[in-house]
């Protein structure tokens, strides 16, 4: 069994919050929340998180300056910011993605979150050959088995 990916939400709106983690969670996801930036960036350092979901719109920081920190600290944790009074948002900013609320399903938000936490996995990983191993042929190119060069069987 995989571990559950950890995703942290930001939302200064407690409402908001409680709806977004009983959605993630109810998917599989372990949800941490903070209802400002400042203890948003306190559970980030921590470590551990796989995604980071924030409001926009927060009072002392806003989510973009919590994202632009958060990604000082660890730039490859892919972040989102979300949105209900600004439905397009220009301003230069660090986040992955941005994603008006009410604009979008909660089905797209998921999607889109899975994706996200796929690309930071990262391609899968290639096969290491060990000496003595020999390699797997694809198909089409010759292998080299017991120091005699064969064709690749057909598939």
């Amino acid at each position: 069994m995989r571990p559950k990916k950890t995703i942290l939400c930001v939302d200064d709106n407690e409402q908001a919050l409680a709806v977004r983690k009983f959605l993630l969670e109810t998917r599989g996801y372990r949800v941490l929340t903070a209802n400002s930036a400042h203890d948003g960036l306190d559970i980030f350092r921590n470590g551990g998180i796989d995604l980071v979901v924030s409001d926009l719109l927060m009072p002392q920081m806003d989510g973009n300056e919590m994202v632009r920190r958060m990604k000082d600290i660890s730039p490859e944790v892919p972040m989102m910011l979300v949105s209900g009074t600004v439905k397009a948002f220009e301003r230069a900013n660090r986040a992955d993605a941005f994603l008006p609320k009410g604009a979008c399903s909660p089905v797209e938000m998921l999607e889109r979150i899975r994706v996200m936490i796929a690309r930071k996995r990262g391609p899968k990983k290639a096969v290491v050959v060990r000496p003595g191993m020999l390699p797997v042929p694809s198909h089409g190119q010759d292998a080299i088995f017991a120091g005699s060069i064969q064709p690749a069987l057909a598939s």
